[in-house]
């Protein structure tokens, strides 16, 4: 006899299946909760970068790089023409005020100092000669002089005695009065001879005087020619180092050619170039710094040369007290160039972040440390070390500043 069964119920039936597509429906809702939710990312934490906010003094100065220069460069010039006879000093010598550096030779100038030199003794002796004359004409005119004295003083005293003779009646007046007017007249006759001699006197004695100044002329231009003859040696005007000689033997110069460079190494610079984008803030007088071998060395801006060539212009810099003792010439160091003075501020340290965000957002770590999330900031004020934060952060908080690069398009990153 046949048992009649029951007829199960559909869910019974087909639990199975109905079971496989709660799953499949929830594991789309959880594919969809995860889609709608933060992008996550799981990083390991010991490849990342983490830092603190902190309150502390920011300073906005420039990291640029100066080159040591000679403060003052100085060109060598030919003061004469000629040929380069021989070379002393070589390229990069440290040379002494006066020392030679090269010497020239022209023949042709030595041929007219040495006709000027003849024509100078041929005027010595002519000076001799006429001066000779003169010192004859004039112990001349001296003999003349006090002849011409001793005769009015002779013909005086005969004028007396005739006129006792007369007074005693042993001349006539007829010979009286002749002797007085030859007395007067010779009297008349030696004063003009005397105011002649005077003259004569006179004359010879200022034309000794152009007689000399004329052969002192002639020797001074002698002097200057002879001058000449030493310029054909080029000295080192000032002590310095010899940069570079730019003429060969034998090489034909002519006067004020250029044939070399001195650099004055006892003073010294620091030559930079900035950004065009400071050329408002860059002012003479600032400060910087350098460090060498772990000090630090004050510096102040002292030049600034406002043409801009390839979106930079040039700085000099002096120490303010003293340089470093390994200090060259060509030598480069690292110059930090304050713009304004330290101020309190909320800063983070530079970091590969900015160059992935701009500054607008980063990853901040919660309290725990295991999750970073995205948020908002903005930076203001930066320099080589610091950002300067204006908003979104606050002291004590932990952000990342590294790897961004990494985390495509996460929004929060989960540590392990």
């Amino acid at each position: 006899m046949d048992i009649q069964l029951k007829k199960k119920h559909p869910v019974v039936r087909y639990k199975y299946y109905i079971l496989a597509g709660v799953a499949f429906v929830a594991f789309l809702i959880y594919l969809m909760i995860i889609s709608a939710g933060p992008r996550r990312l799981y990083y390991e934490a010991d490849k990342l970068e983490i830092a603190e906010v902190k309150q502390d003094k920011f300073l906005e100065y420039l990291d640029v790089e100066g080159i040591i220069q000679p403060k003052l460069t100085i060109k060598l010039n030919s003061l004469e023409s000629g040929s380069v006879e021989r070379i002393v000093a070589e390229d990069g010598s440290l040379l002494k005020a006066g020392d030679t550096i090269l010497v020239l030779t022209n023949p042709e100038l030595i041929r007219t100092i040495e006709d000027e030199r003849d024509e100078l003794s041929k005027q010595q002796v002519s000076y001799r000669e006429k001066q000779i004359q003169m010192e004859r004409k004039s112990s001349e005119l001296k003999r003349q002089s006090l002849e011409t004295t001793y005769k009015l003083d002779r013909l005086s005293k005969e004028n007396v005695l005739n006129r006792e003779e007369y007074n005693i009646g042993i001349k006539s007046k007829a010979q009286y009065e002749v002797a007085a007017d030859e007395f007067v007249f010779n009297q008349e006759n030696t004063r003009l001879i005397l105011n002649e001699l005077k003259h004569d006197s006179l004359l010879n004695l200022i034309q000794t005087d152009l007689m000399h100044n004329d052969l002192n002329r002639e020797e001074k231009r002698f002097e200057r020619s002879r001058e000449r003859l030493d310029n054909l040696i080029v000295r080192a005007p000032i002590a310095g180092q010899l940069s570079f000689v730019s003429v060969i033997p034998g090489e034909r110069v002519s006067a004020g050619t250029n044939i070399g460079e001195l650099k004055v190494i006892d003073q010294i610079k620091i030559n930079t170039k900035v950004s065009e984008y400071y050329i408002d803030r860059i002012v003479v007088g600032l400060p910087a710094t350098i460090t060498s071998q772990g000090e630090k060395y004050p510096l102040k801006i002292t030049k600034i040369n406002p043409e801009i060539r390839d979106r930079q212009f040039e700085v000099d810099l002096v120490f303010s007290n003293h340089a470093p003792d390994n200090v060259r010439i060509g030598k480069s160091f690292r110059v930090q160039i304050e713009l304004e003075q330290p101020e309190d501020a909320l800063v983070i340290p530079r970091g590969s972040f900015f160059q992935t965000t701009g500054g607008q957002w980063i990853f901040k770590l919660n309290e725990s440390g295991n999750i970073a999330k995205k948020i908002t900031i903005s930076i203001g004020r930066q320099n080589p070390r610091q950002y300067e934060v204006l908003n979104g952060l606050n002291p004590g908080d932990r952000i990342i500043i590294t790897g961004y690069d990494n985390f495509g398009e996460a929004e929060e990153i989960i540590l392990k």
